[in-house]
């Protein structure tokens, strides 16, 4: 898939103001520094479409862009600054579990998770209750240009040891690094190849 165009449509917090197009709509979600935007940005061809910035949970909007006229690409809050409820167990911020629960023109998530760390509970949790909640998702390993390819193997391996122990089978994932381009492809490949499928009404 080529970008030939990637507008900001609209930020907010109410999911009822979301665009009311029924176009696919793909959701970009991770802890904070994540390095998010700058994936976002790679994908996209536009330097500074997501906006970069050193200090975690700097999105805490729901973010709409439009791409080729034709898809919603979603950039939402990154959940590791937010405390989970204990009380409602697998609850994130408000907006995210409206957003995913709302959003009927959700084709997929995409949960980034930073290659060079050892799988984190919060990535975990977040996973587990969007398999819970029958929400389709994919994995994007983040920042692989700072590893050799043995690490980010044996880091891949490690995800897939801990989540087979619970899922039937390793999700959907792509290996990425947003300054070396690694992995614009297959990911774009991707949700064109899933957009060609989706017939929304």
């Amino acid at each position: 898939m080529d970008i030939k165009s990637a507008e900001f449509v609209m930020s907010n917090s109410d999911v009822a103001k979301c665009p009311k197009a029924l176009l696919p709509e793909y959701a970009f979600i991770g802890r904070s520094n994540v390095g998010k935007s700058s994936l976002i940005n790679m994908l996209t061809n536009r330097k500074s479409l997501a906006k970069t910035s050193g200090r975690p949970g700097k999105t805490q909007l729901i973010n709409h862009f439009l791409i080729n006229k034709n898809w919603h690409l979603v950039d939402l809050p990154g959940y590791g600054y937010a405390r989970v409820s204990k009380s409602s167990k697998k609850t994130f911020q408000k907006f995210i579990t409206q957003y995913f629960g709302l959003r009927e023109q959700l084709v997929s998530a995409f949960v980034l998770v930073d290659i060079r760390h050892a799988p984190q509970p919060i990535d975990l949790e977040f996973m587990q209750w969007l398999g819970e909640n029958a929400i389709p998702f994919s994995i994007i390993f983040t920042k692989a240009d700072k590893l050799k390819p043995k690490a980010i193997e044996n880091h891949v391996e490690d995800y897939k040891n801990v989540l087979l122990e619970t899922w039937e089978a390793m999700p959907n994932y792509f290996i990425t690094s947003a300054s070396l381009e690694t992995g614009k492809e297959a990911v774009l490949n991707y949700i064109d190849a899933l957009n060609g499928n989706m017939k929304l009404h």
